[in-house]
């Protein structure tokens, strides 16, 4: 675990606090939290981002979330009942707005989310989405530690 990184919400405060009011106003909008936390995982997940997976399973798991539902996130699609419709929708799009650069988020992919969120909905949906990309660049580029790894090495 590399430590010597800077600590970018210490180093650049006022924009951190940007991106946290940004976080504030998502969970604010029309969404459930334990949607936006589900799709804040699976996009971590998919950015490979160990300190917010840990971040984002753990504030799952506290708000309820079965570990049998958890556990099968990285494979929703094969998961069948286990997640609603909805969720379903909000997952396929967290994964093809994170990997746009080889989806280009076609046409398909924002029909179906579209049919499944009213407009307002799938605007939120989409900042959430991009918020956590942001997010999860800061943490693999500055080798946030997840807590399970800090308390480990302290053990």
């Amino acid at each position: 675990m590399t430590t010597s990184r800077i600590d970018y919400t210490t180093v650049s405060p006022d924009i951190y606090r940007a991106f946290g009011a940004v976080h504030t106003a998502v969970h604010k909008g029309s969404l459930p939290k334990a949607l936006i936390d589900l799709v804040y995982l699976r996009v971590s997940q998919i950015n490979g981002c160990a300190f917010c997976i840990d971040m984002h399973s753990r504030d799952l798991l506290k708000a309820g979330l079965a570990v049998d539902k958890l556990v099968l996130v990285p494979v929703w699609q094969e998961a069948g009942a286990v997640f609603s419709a909805r969720e379903r929708a909000a997952l396929a799009w967290a994964e093809s707005v994170t990997r746009v650069a080889d989806t280009g988020v076609p046409d398909a992919d924002y029909a179906a989310a579209a049919a499944a969120f009213d407009n307002k909905e799938l605007a939120d949906l989409s900042y959430a989405i991009a918020l956590m990309n942001a997010f999860n660049r800061f943490g693999v580029s500055f080798r946030m530690a997840p807590a399970a790894a800090v308390a480990a090495a302290s053990a």
